[in-house]
């Protein structure tokens, strides 16, 4: 499409003004990333906030699971597809083309939820928005590693990537107070004194509102590549060249190109893609599965729960931000060796979890060190993969890596085998999976360090 479209290479400029050019854009173009990352975020999951309430329309908690599962599947799905287009787009109209979209998307959820009446059509219609919800939203991570890839090079990017990457927590953080907020800021003004429906405008319509306005801040902030610019390859300005880099890293490349020369022969790839299929396991199996062990086994409340589950994901930040930094800086850009080292913490912590996590101070220390580990493979396997593959292939690399990630990590393994799991053997087998998880993990980064060396 010619909306886009690439923008043509301008020439080259030099000197001390294009350097501060140089320097300028690359923070504000990081900044465009940063918050469009977040306001992706903003509109992902809020069905998930709204499902308490309602009930009161009649909709039942085995529908509620369809409509999620069709976002599960339409993400998946999105990142194996989006990644390689993203790659031969401009990324400063694909970033916040695909935010708009999920915002309308998830703005749209209103109507099937109060004013359908036929019960069967408005699932369908909740199906059909959340999967599109769920397609536009896998349009905001190939973009947005695309630009790291693009205006940092490849010894900065551990560190630039961990803190973009905790861009998703502040946008998902800040999907509940939003909902308490905009229904009672707005709630008035679309349904009067029928406050059992303001909970459709804190859900729905307001983060979709600021999702939008986040979207235009994006188009102002970001630029596709330095060359678009004027500027010289990231490689250049930092005198900083990969081992496999060559001026075909530059030159655009058809889609079939990226991913029959790139992408799909790439074993290393592969390996990263599996081992952070089974990270996600871990973290999911970990996160998802909280609330129910802790208050089935250890008989903790619904407060106590809620905390926990909480501290999983704040650690994340922390841990995030020193992998990052660490892999940059201390181990020089081989990101195999400390992802290794992460994971078998995670696996230590996880094991603790399970055999002494029975008091709510210790199952909250024990999941803040599991989620201040599991992030950071997370995080660095997909730097890892940009690292194996051209920057003109970096999109098509992070989306492959999304679609195992999604789909077997998370929907299959997470989800469904743990869940059989648990139903079927219970909880300690449970966490034998999971710790046979950390190993699976651990055994396919190995295989990536002889190529890092």
């Amino acid at each position: 499409m010619g909306l886009l479209s690439q923008p043509a290479y301008l020439p080259e400029q030099s000197g001390p003004v294009a350097d501060k050019k140089y320097r300028n854009l690359r923070w504000q173009v990081f900044l465009g990333a940063f918050i469009a990352y977040a306001g992706f975020y903003l509109v992902r999951k809020n069905f998930s906030m709204a499902m308490p309430f309602m009930e009161q329309f009649g909709f039942e908690k085995g529908e509620f699971g369809i409509v999620l599962a069709m976002n599960a599947l339409a993400y998946a799905a999105s990142r194996l597809i989006m990644g390689p287009v993203s790659d031969r787009s401009n990324a400063r109209v694909f970033l916040p083309l695909g935010l708009v979209c999920a915002a309308l998307s998830m703005c749209f959820m209103i109507v099937p939820v109060a004013y359908i009446h036929n019960h069967a059509l408005s699932i369908v219609i909740m199906c059909i928005l959340n999967a599109l919800v769920g397609w536009f939203n896998g349009m905001g991570y190939p973009p947005c590693t695309r630009v790291i890839t693009h205006w940092f090079s490849q010894t900065e990017r551990g560190t630039m990537s961990s803190i973009w990457n905790c861009s998703h927590n502040i946008g998902g953080a800040l999907v509940g107070p939003m909902a308490v907020y905009g229904a009672m800021w707005f709630g008035n003004w679309f349904y009067g004194n029928a406050q059992d429906m303001y909970f459709l405008v804190g859900t729905f319509v307001f983060p979709s509102v600021v999702a939008v306005l986040i979207a235009i801040v994006t188009y102002l902030l970001v630029r596709d590549t330095p060359q678009s610019q004027g500027l010289c390859s990231i490689e250049k300005f930092k005198n900083d060249y990969p081992s496999n880099y060559s001026e075909k890293s530059e030159e655009r490349l058809s889609v079939k190109e990226i991913l029959g020369r790139y992408i799909f022969p790439n074993k290393l790839l592969w390996f990263v893609c599996l081992a952070d299929a089974f990270i996600f396991m871990v973290r999911y199996g970990c996160l998802d599965w909280a609330p129910t062990y802790l208050t089935e086994v250890h008989g903790f409340d619904i407060k106590n729960a809620g905390w926990a589950y909480f501290a999983y994901e704040f650690a994340a930040i922390p841990g995030t931000l020193l992998c990052g930094w660490l892999s940059d800086k201390a181990f020089k850009g081989r990101r195999a060796l400390l992802n290794i080292i992460y994971t078998v913490l995670a696996a230590l912590f996880v094991f603790l979890y399970w055999k002494l996590g029975s008091t709510p101070a210790l199952a909250i220390s024990f999941l803040i060190c599991i989620g201040f580990f599991i992030y950071g493979p997370i995080m660095l396997l997909a730097v890892q993969a940009m690292d194996l593959v051209p920057k003109n292939a970096a999109g098509a690399a992070v989306g492959l890596i999304g679609f195992c990630t999604y789909l077997l990590g998370t929907a299959i393994l997470a989800n469904t085998v743990l869940g059989f799991v648990v139903g079927r053997f219970g909880w300690n087998t449970n966490f034998i999976v999971v710790l046979f998880g950390c190993l699976v993990a651990i055994v396919f980064m190995a295989m990536t360090m002889r190529h890092e060396k």
